[in-house]
């Protein structure tokens, strides 16, 4: 497999019509589809996207290379990857970005003339709706609970925004391990551990991120003891259907500053349009686009 050294690659819209897709598992509610097809129109480009969605065939990761290979014959333009695929697809694609090969998963790929590029835009998309959200964040000591593919982008990102302590935990505590080696290596030694147990991590901790599919509609409850929330701690939730997860609504009650999952929701995507088309999109209008879909899926 290579690495892609372009800082960006743009995609040649030449009928203006282009097919993408998203694949993961219960992935019905996503708004994702919405956001690019809406902002694609903007742009005068008739974009269709696809889920393909696992749980409806009662699959999983071993029919990426299928589905890859069907992918490449119909032509698609794109796709983005969410849980549980955004490891498992890497051995499958043809090339992959700097960033994508730093954080060790992918959330977007690229397809080039039948060459498959893995390419990750949640680290910048968490960037962009945390920084929003929280700007004098404490960074002193961040939990990020959850050492898969979305958790190991965030971490990478939490780093880069300064973070002087960074702890991981994931019930495969050798996943946790291995990307706190990971992450040493490239920020430097002694930034990031793994701990097993989770009250121990949360014992000095200014903020904790939450990456993992705990709280989806389909996985409901809380991720953690609610005793180990406390009002000094910032919370960020990934999990975005729906907005208000159990974690977010408990922490609000003990007085939490929060970050609700739709800032990520609209920051990876904002990159992934931008990979998909070669065109940049109104970042600002798609949030707004997708928090009117949050507030017509509420009324529903």
């Amino acid at each position: 497999m290579e690495t892609s050294t372009p800082a960006h690659q743009t995609v040649c819209v030449e009928d203006r019509k282009l097919l993408v897709g998203l694949i993961g598992a219960g992935i019905q509610r996503s708004l994702t589809p919405a956001m690019h097809e809406e902002e694609a129109r903007h742009h005068g480009l008739r974009l269709h996207y696809q889920l393909i969605d696992l749980d409806r065939t009662g699959s999983g990761v071993e029919a990426l290379p299928g589905l890859l290979q069907a992918v490449r014959t119909m032509g698609f333009a794109g796709l983005n990857i969410t849980y549980p695929c955004k490891q498992a697809v890497i051995p499958l694609l043809d090339e992959l970005s700097d960033e994508a090969r730093a954080m060790g998963a992918v959330n977007t790929i690229v397809c080039r003339h039948g060459r498959l590029v893995g390419h990750n835009t949640d680290g910048t998309g968490w960037a962009w709706g945390f920084r929003r959200a929280l700007p004098a964040a404490d960074l002193s000591e961040v939990v990020v609970l959850g050492a898969g593919g979305a958790g190991a982008a965030i971490a990478h990102t939490v780093l880069r925004l300064g973070a002087q302590q960074l702890v991981l935990v994931d019930r495969q505590t050798e996943r946790a391990q291995a990307l706190a080696e990971a992450l040493n290596a490239r920020h430097g030694q002694g930034r990031a551990r793994a701990e097993a147990d989770i009250a121990r991590a949360m014992h000095s901790a200014t903020g904790l991120v939450h990456a993992t599919p705990t709280g989806m509609d389909k996985l409901p409850g809380l991720p953690l003891p609610v005793e180990l929330l406390r009002p000094t701690l910032w919370v960020a939730e990934v999990v975005y259907f729906p907005l208000e997860t159990e974690l977010l609504k408990t922490a609000r009650r003990i007085g939490c500053p929060t970050v609700d999952g739709g800032g990520m929701a609209v920051g990876q995507a904002v990159g992934a349009f931008e990979l998909f088309t070669g065109l940049v999109p109104d970042a600002q209008r798609m949030e707004s686009h997708f928090r009117r879909l949050v507030a017509q899926r509420r009324g529903e």
